[in-house]
């Protein structure tokens, strides 16, 4: 494997992921929480390798296809984050007990895994990031696309087990239910901007 095509899909995925995000949210209250971290995980860092292999090896095709996308995407994901981010900011401000707030709100397994599945796959950015963007990157490394893209999905995989299981630590500071209520609350005003955003084409 070409180590330099591998080195820069590595620090471009890394670069792209570390933003504050519906996604990436949703990881960090489920990991604080403690509730279905790893089937969270999975289904995030899988969620993207699946985009970035289809952005390495087949760009051309599906940058032709996506502006017709675009505009569908947009209303989609946004109607989903407008959604959930009063669903947290509902939670916020009826809290009166965190611990309790927090197993009630995890909801099950499915119900976890539907929500990180919409949250990654109606979002336009995500196709933008993963498929355009580093798609076109990696059109930068001929014949080496494949190293450049495994080195995207080893930052995505890091990344998000990194963040879900190193939520846990944060746990105690969220046992007291003024930081639970202050967590619902960014998380839902995140969400509603990325959706103004998603709305305004930005």
């Amino acid at each position: 494997m070409d180590m330099t095509a591998y080195g820069t899909g590595l620090t471009t995925g890394l670069t792209l992921i570390l933003a504050i995000g519906a996604q990436n949210a949703f990881v960090l209250r489920q990991g604080i929480m403690g509730a279905h971290v790893f089937a969270v995980c999975l289904a995030c860092a899988v969620s993207d390798a699946l985009l970035i292999t289809l952005g390495v090896s087949s760009f051309a095709r599906v940058a032709a296809v996506l502006p017709m996308l675009d505009p569908a995407l947009r209303l989609l994901g946004a109607a989903f984050l407008v959604w959930y981010g009063a669903k947290s900011l509902h939670r916020a401000f009826r809290a009166s007990d965190a611990l309790q707030l927090a197993t009630t709100g995890a909801g099950n397994r499915a119900q976890a895994l539907a929500t990180c599945l919409v949250l990654t796959w109606a979002n336009p950015h995500v196709y933008l990031d993963t498929v355009v963007l580093i798609g076109s990157l990696s059109t930068r490394f001929p014949g080496r696309e494949l190293a450049f893209g495994a080195g995207a999905v080893t930052a995505s995989f890091g990344f998000f087990f990194a963040l879900g299981y190193g939520a846990r630590w944060l746990r105690p500071v969220f046992e007291r239910p003024s930081a639970w209520r202050a967590l619902e609350l960014a998380i839902g005003l995140v969400m509603w901007g990325i959706a103004a955003k998603l709305l305004l084409g930005a």
